[in-house]
């Protein structure tokens, strides 16, 4: 736990303590024993400063707690829920001094746990306060992080290696110049998957602290889909795809041209990649009405080999590739999705796949449109919100 939330905690439990000063300080011998109790005022500051906050009588019966503990799971009726919690009353109880930890949260099945963030503080006569803050999100970041780093240090090392690897052959073959021009090739395929590599990167980092609407202009998305087709075209006919244009005039949407260039772009070189030679991969670009709304779909279709359905829920993890050998082969990042998803999300819309092993694919991105007088929706142009 950072050294912030334990100061953040500690204060809210050292108020809690301060505000028991008349339950503290009565006088004991002018009173009858009585059942610990949660003072009014304490259970007050926790309930308006919107902390989840739970008070563990000295018998390990959870006396009170507020609405956020409830719905943490800290309680389940009068007992403490999580055994990790209940030790850490009980040490705090029996030592007498505040302690914290970060511990799974109580019911949690999901693959990635969530966690919590608890510091527990002793009252009075056993009495136990305990306060909690989730930090899942902060924990499945820090693990997102870790292992961005982990995949692109891997994936560097294989183009630089082969280049070194390469390098020295070329030195070797200096007297049979058949052989050093089919090393140099080599390299410079390596060399050219690097620097994508490197760019793609480049670009996530900047999406990533990019605002595209903070300075957005209205962006024409013909445009935006024909430079998309026209930057994959000699890579089409290299592998002798078929590339095709269905344009029904959308309109505008309201962003970062160049993104939505790059996302379009990433989703055609994707179908190529995926597709056998002699495919056919169509891109469409139409209005729809979404419910009050409206909408524009550029949808990019392939007849290629296909994304199984437990493939499908990974497809935009960043590095994720249904086929490694396949992708590798074809100078593919596995980052090209990633930033697809990144550019669509940060302009308020939507990315999704139907796919079918065997049959093909279709990415479809769902972007708000700028309405203007100039674009009516035909009424069986309909898509579901």
């Amino acid at each position: 736990m950072s050294s912030w939330l334990v100061v953040l905690f500690c204060s809210i439990a050292l108020a809690v303590g301060l505000l028991v000063g008349r339950y503290s300080r009565r006088d004991p011998v002018m009173e009858e024993p009585t059942t610990p109790a949660v003072p009014p005022d304490a259970l007050i500051v926790a309930i308006e400063s919107g902390v989840a906050a739970m008070f563990v009588g000295n018998e390990d019966d959870v006396l009170d707690a507020t609405e956020p503990a409830r719905a943490m799971g800290l309680a389940r009726g009068s007992r403490v829920a999580s055994p990790r919690m209940l030790e850490l009353v009980r040490s705090v109880r029996r030592t007498g001094l505040a302690d914290h930890a970060t511990i799974e949260r109580p019911g949690s099945t999901s693959a990635v746990p969530a966690n919590l963030a608890v510091a527990v503080a002793p009252l009075r006569d056993g009495v136990v306060v305990v306060l909690a803050r989730d930090i899942s999100e902060e924990h499945r970041i820090d693990l997102s992080r870790r292992d961005f780093v982990t995949n692109i240090s891997h994936e560097l090392k294989t183009p630089i290696g082969a280049i070194g690897l390469l390098s020295e052959a070329v030195e070797k073959a200096s007297d049979d110049p058949e052989m050093v021009i089919r090393f140099a090739t080599r390299m410079q395929r390596e060399s050219a998957r690097l620097a994508e590599l490197v760019q793609q990167i480049i670009t996530l980092s900047r999406l990533q602290s990019d605002d595209p609407l903070r300075e957005a202009r209205a962006v024409d998305v013909s445009s935006v889909v024909r430079r998309a087709v026209d930057r994959l075209a000699s890579t089409a006919r290299a592998r002798h795809v078929t590339l095709t244009v269905s344009d029904r005039d959308p309109g505008d949407v309201i962003g970062d041209g160049p993104q939505l260039i790059d996302a379009v772009a990433n989703l055609i070189a994707n179908a190529i990649s995926y597709s056998h030679d002699g495919a056919r991969v169509a891109v469409t670009c139409a209005r729809r009405k979404s419910g009050d709304d409206e909408v524009i779909e550029i949808a990019v279709t392939d007849n290629g080999i296909g994304i199984a359905e437990a493939d499908q829920e990974r497809i935009f993890d960043r590095f994720f590739r249904v086929d490694p050998d396949r992708s590798r082969a074809s100078g593919g990042t596995g980052l090209g999705l990633s930033i697809v998803k990144l550019v669509t999300e940060a302009h308020g819309g939507t990315v999704s796949v139907w796919s079918k092993v065997g049959s093909g694919s279709t990415f479809t991105l769902r972007l708000p449109a700028w309405i203007t007088p100039d674009h009516p929706v035909p009424p069986d142009q309909e898509v579901a919100p």
